[in-house]
């Protein structure tokens, strides 16, 4: 059996590589996504003091700190069993709002974007963001760093650093917002409101303007029918900081909806030895294997999946491009009718930076996050707690149990791309079928399309491999130091 690799695989958060066997005519009989790097946040946090961990955990990522700052910070509450103030709420919304900017603009610009800007077919030289800033003009390229600059900016003026900020701490927030730093913040605010807005417009120019890329958004090797996971507020609309997990499957029924601390009850993980990630699934359906559709419990949870299980958006200028996109995609500009084309999820994340921008503003402009109350002292007797937030790649969860000290005893954390792994799997494979053919030549451009398939998951492999198989794989090659030849591979998988 013939095996093409694509080692490693590029724009993405961390490490991996695409194996893909072949049947003896050419076709694909199977593909994996293989992380070969670990990552053990679990077993650190145990013997820590629980308020530690708001600190430490953001330490598993550098792409999305504040996602675990807040998850975390979240499950501190909940161990201490303290209620937030108001104030306190709006200012980790707002910071995690500036968060969500400019890591969705990242992932559009850097990662995703050259595919469709460039074109899934160009040179590998020019298919990158110097390319993409080549192509769409210097000026977009400075308002997408300054985009970057600024929302770190919002995280220094919060947390005293751009970057791995910990000011997210049990009851509150380390510190308040005076008169002028709030002023500079409505700045920037405003500037993300148009930046979101100039996003769209690119979205339509260069993708929905041209219709083979619409022809292969909705083309059959990146289709899934997977159930959709994220979190929703009273009205089911989405929200990356705060509500319920809400899950849908792809006829658009609600499956279920539950309280962060239930979680448990409706999600599981499955275990396969060839990865270090694991496979969650829906509990009460069950671990069916690679499959997707209503009786496969595999579901996903990205920028599409949350828009598919809301029922529309909480801002006026993102439920505008929330309608248009299901009105272009399902001729239902409702959302009744779900959608489940993997390569949407890129549109699906401008539709969110849009939404992220205009609570950030609307926070912003909220006189109550100048107010003092932005932090209460626990004072109960910390036990056990849940945080969920909706990290950029997937529902966040940190689950921590502890001591009546509040020494963390044993904690779970089920990170973004964690929930996806299965999917990421899936979608490999359909599209690395959908495009090798028996006879037909594997082009540079053929395996950059298939490559697509994991990269609109915008998946993070820095925080989310955590399965270890009680030994290391290991995988030892001896050559001959002259001709480089193969002369013996031992294996230990």
């Amino acid at each position: 059996m013939k095996k093409v690799s694509i080692d490693p695989v590029t724009r993405l958060e961390g490490h991996g590589k695409i194996e893909i066997f072949l049947n003896d005519d050419g076709s694909v009989a199977n593909a994996y996504l293989q992380i070969p790097e670990l990552r053990g946040f679990e077993k650190f946090a145990e013997g820590r003091p629980v308020e530690e961990l708001p600190r430490i955990t953001p330490r598993i990522c550098g792409v999305c700190p504040e996602a675990h700052m807040m998850a975390s910070a979240k499950a501190c509450d909940a161990v201490y069993h303290v209620e937030l103030p108001s104030t306190a709420k709006k200012l980790r919304e707002l910071q995690y709002s500036a968060f969500y900017i400019g890591d969705h603009t990242t992932h559009f610009y850097a990662l995703g974007g050259p595919d469709f800007v460039m074109g899934p077919d160009a040179d590998p030289a020019v298919r990158n963001i110097i390319g993409v800033i080549g192509k769409v003009g210097v000026e977009i390229g400075k308002q997408v760093i300054q985009c970057r600059i600024w929302c770190h900016e919002v995280a220094k003026i919060l947390g005293g650093k751009p970057v791995t900020p910990i000011n997210a701490i049990p009851g509150g927030m380390s510190k308040g917002l005076n008169a002028e730093e709030a002023a500079r913040v409505r700045e920037i605010a405003d500037f993300c409101v148009g930046f979101a807005e100039f996003t769209l417009k690119i979205v339509h120019d260069v993708v929905l303007a041209n219709k083979a890329y619409v022809d292969l958004i909705l083309s059959d090797p990146y289709t899934h029918a997977t159930y959709n996971m994220g979190l929703v507020d009273e009205n089911n609309h989405t929200n990356f900081y705060d509500g319920k997990v809400r899950v849908v499957g792809p006829d658009g029924k609600e499956h279920c909806k539950y309280e962060p601390k239930d979680y448990l009850n409706w999600v599981a993980e499955h275990v396969e030895p060839w990865s270090y990630l694991k496979f969650p699934f829906l509990k009460q359906i069950g671990w069916k294997g690679f499959t997707d559709g209503l009786d496969s419990g595999v579901y996903k949870a990205t920028p599409l999946s949350r828009i598919n299980t809301s029922d529309g958006m909480a801002t006026p200028k993102a439920q505008e491009a929330y309608e248009e996109f299901y009105d272009v995609l399902t001729g239902d500009r409702s959302g009744k009718k779900k959608v489940n084309q993997t390569l949407a999820t890129h549109w699906a994340r401008v539709v969110e930076i849009m939404y992220a921008a205009e609570r950030f503003r609307e926070l912003a402009y909220d006189e109550e996050i100048t107010g003092p109350n932005f932090r209460v002292i626990p004072t109960e007797k910390p036990d056990e707690g849940v945080g969920i937030v909706e990290a950029p790649r997937g529902t966040l969860t940190h689950h921590y149990w502890t001591d009546e000290r509040g020494i963390v005893k044993k904690a779970n954390l089920i990170v973004g791309t964690t929930n996806n792994n299965a999917p990421i799997a899936m979608s490999i494979k359909k599209a690395a079928q959908g495009l090798i053919r028996a006879g037909r030549e594997i082009t540079e451009p053929m395996l950059n399309m298939i490559e697509m398939a994991f990269r609109a998951y915008d998946p993070c492999f820095g925080c989310a491999t955590h399965s270890l198989p009680g030994k290391m794989p290991l995988v030892v090659t001896l050559r001959d130091q002259s001709t480089g030849e193969v002369i013996r591979r031992i294996e230990r998988l």
